[in-house]
């Protein structure tokens, strides 16, 4: 954690540069779309009651 304690606004602009290299800027809007979906389903899970879970196992 102590990295990114030190991380200010020019570094995550580097950062962003080079995502936007890496994965092209054209891939990078379903990229956090997909990002999003996956976030949304695990905060989903977290929250779901025990007895919800059982019974859609069944």
């Amino acid at each position: 954690m102590g990295v990114l304690q030190n991380l200010t606004g020019w570094h995550a602009l580097i950062l962003l540069a080079v995502v936007a290299l890496f994965f092209g800027a054209t891939r990078l809007p379903a990229l956090a779309k997909s990002a999003g979906r996956s976030l949304h389903l695990f905060r989903k899970e977290l929250h779901e009651p025990e007895e919800q879970r059982a019974e859609s196992e069944r």
